[in-house]
């Protein structure tokens, strides 16, 4: 049997979560986690076969929760489930360890088609998805600005576009402020802007943070 950790700040989306769950004999919802730092630690305490895992939680980023759960534990299989549509996060998430993504607003049977790939130790992306990768191999598509970042650089990104300070990231991520810098100025060039209001303003538009 697949055990789950459900990790949404929501309580009745876990709710929903876990009664469409109960209809697999296959899956159990072992655990439920509410923030970041809460599944974080669920992920450290017990054994889990997969973590399906909101983004936008009220105390840590999706990517530095991901990033801490790989770091843990790496083979661990995280799906992400997310409000947000693919072409904001997806690409970014899954050159962060993810496992797969899916939006919320998916069919149930997409969902369970997800969970189902990633826990066979595969990764799983949408058809839509799918199209969006393969265009921009074929360079047939306008790519996000945000998508040519790196892992680092994205997390760094949005942190930024947050509205944290250079010295408040080094701290966090146990970095240099020299370093946190650097990665500061990259983003900037690579983004074509000027100044950290400018990517809040982007994040903003792109629905990166609220």
């Amino acid at each position: 049997m697949t055990r789950i950790l459900i990790a949404d700040d929501h309580q009745i989306v876990r709710a929903g979560l876990k009664n469409l769950l109960a209809e697999y004999k296959e899956f159990m919802v072992a655990g439920e986690a509410g923030s970041g730092a809460e599944t974080v630690k669920m992920v450290r305490a017990s054994d889990w076969d997969l973590v399906l895992l909101d983004i936008t939680m009220p105390d840590m980023n999706g990517v530095d929760t991901l990033q801490q759960i790989k770091r843990s534990k790496p083979d661990l299989p995280v799906l992400i489930l997310s409000m947000h549509p693919e072409d904001q996060y997806a690409v970014n998430l899954l050159r962060a360890g993810a496992n797969g993504y899916v939006c919320k607003e998916c069919a149930p049977e997409q969902l369970i088609g997800a969970i189902r790939t990633v826990v066979a130790g595969r990764r799983y992306v949408s058809p839509a998805l799918g199209d969006q990768l393969a265009g921009d191999l074929s360079g047939d598509t306008q790519k996000a600005m945000h998508t040519e970042l790196s892992e680092r650089e994205f997390q760094v990104f949005c942190k930024l576009a947050a509205g944290q300070a250079v010295s408040e990231i080094a701290n966090e991520l146990f970095l240099s402020v020299k370093t946190v810098s650097t990665y500061r100025s990259r983003i900037l060039e690579k983004m074509g802007m000027k100044t950290n209001a400018n990517l809040t303003y982007y994040a903003i538009k792109h629905g990166l943070i609220q």
